[in-house]
């Protein structure tokens, strides 16, 4: 098992994620507790340490079959994360009572690592208001009191509320958890988030590292690409040797579904082989490839701003459809247009056409935006 050190500790770098575990009958809710718990042994026995749940994750049962089974080993042979629910609004006052259930159903006296849930668009206010909500503060003193060994938090969001969140508690955080792939390192602006982190010295930790299992499999003509660099290499290893050449990733978690997932990324995990410069490059050049179909070219160069009498954020809301429309759906769209007005949403476009007058790209924006308003439903 590779590890990195944070701190005053190691940690090994592939972390057991706890949102896809192995389920009965394809109810995401019902978990197969046997099969999970012999996950969590060959996990434990093979070096891995670091385990990570959540308050939502299958309905609210991961905590309870993650606190089982990790009950049967020593409390010092592993570290367990968690994290406050902000992704609810019914959640947002109710910090104490949840952090308290969630020890409970874990079955320990404190956690390793906690942290704010997804940082984004919809729940950035309230997270930054302490003074009505009191997250903060609660958090603050509960890793004060030693219930909380490490404070930090996940992130959806855009630059911007990356941005204003470490403005407000950067200097608190001391770890920052982004879905960060080959391709999300410009889909999503991943290079630019991790540089920011770097800035403020704040360690990445890794979620969606196989983009919920699009990177596990591709097309011939990429398996073929990379094939040819490394024919020993499996597929979804290329994902993670892409994380290990990133020097600021610490944990790269991987929400397994089975067994044989997990002995897979164990096998990867077993050596480092990081990429050279001309595979870093080959990787992101079929990025770019991969990411170019059934997308829009923009560039966010605000042309079209200027000339739209409904002063849309145009290149915002094709950013927005490019991730829903590669992704197939999904929650990121939805979530960040949830914290827009009605009158700044795709539908609110008039089809006036001005934009599309002064678009270097001559991209048919107001298609765009009608299409994205018909998937959104």
């Amino acid at each position: 098992m590779i590890y990195r050190d944070f701190q005053d500790i190691r940690l090994s770098a592939l972390g057991f994620g706890a949102m896809r575990l192995p389920v009965i009958g394809g109810d995401d809710s019902k978990i197969d507790e046997a099969a999970a718990l012999h996950m969590v042994d060959t996990a434990m026995k093979e070096g891995i340490n670091y385990y990570d749940t959540a308050w939502g994750y299958h309905s609210g049962n991961s905590e309870l079959v993650m606190g089982k089974a990790l009950a049967r080993y020593p409390r010092e042979d592993f570290y367990l994360a968690t994290k406050f629910p902000g992704y609810d609004p019914s959640n947002w006052g109710k910090v104490e009572e949840i952090f308290e259930r969630q020890l409970e159903k874990l079955g320990v006296d404190y956690f390793d690592f906690y942290l704010f849930h997804n940082v984004c668009e919809m729940n950035i206010d309230a997270y930054l208001d302490d003074e009505k909500y009191g997250i903060y503060s609660y958090l603050i003193k509960q890793k004060q009191n030693g219930r909380i060994k490490h404070l930090g938090f996940s992130c959806h969001g855009s630059m911007d509320v990356l941005k204003r969140f470490l403005d407000a508690y950067g200097k608190d955080m001391e770890f920052c958890q982004l879905q960060l792939n080959y391709l999300d390192w410009t889909f999503q602006g991943g290079k630019d988030k991790v540089a920011l982190l770097d800035e403020w010295n704040i360690p990445v930790w890794v979620m969606e590292p196989l983009r919920g299992g699009k990177l596990a499999q591709l097309a011939p003509e990429y398996e073929n690409e990379l094939k040819k660099l490394r024919p020993e290499e499996e597929i979804p290893a290329w994902a993670f040797r892409f994380l290990e050449s990133i020097p600021s990733v610490t944990v790269i978690l991987s929400g397994m579904s089975n067994e044989e997932q997990l002995v897979d990324n164990l096998k990867t995990f077993s050596e480092e082989k990081t990429l050279s410069e001309s595979e870093m490059n080959a990787v992101l050049g079929m990025a770019e490839k991969m990411l170019s179909v059934g997308t829009v070219p923009c560039t966010s160069c605000h042309y079209c701003v200027s000339h739209c009498p409904q002063e849309l954020d145009i290149p915002g809301l094709l950013n927005l459809y490019n991730e829903h429309a590669y992704t197939g759906g999904g929650f990121i769209a939805p979530m960040a247009l949830s914290a827009l007005s009605e009158d700044k949403r795709p539908q609110a476009c008039i089809q006036c056409r001005s934009c599309e007058e002064v678009c270097p790209q001559q991209i048919k924006i107001s298609e765009v935006l009608a299409d994205f308003s018909e998937k959104l439903g």
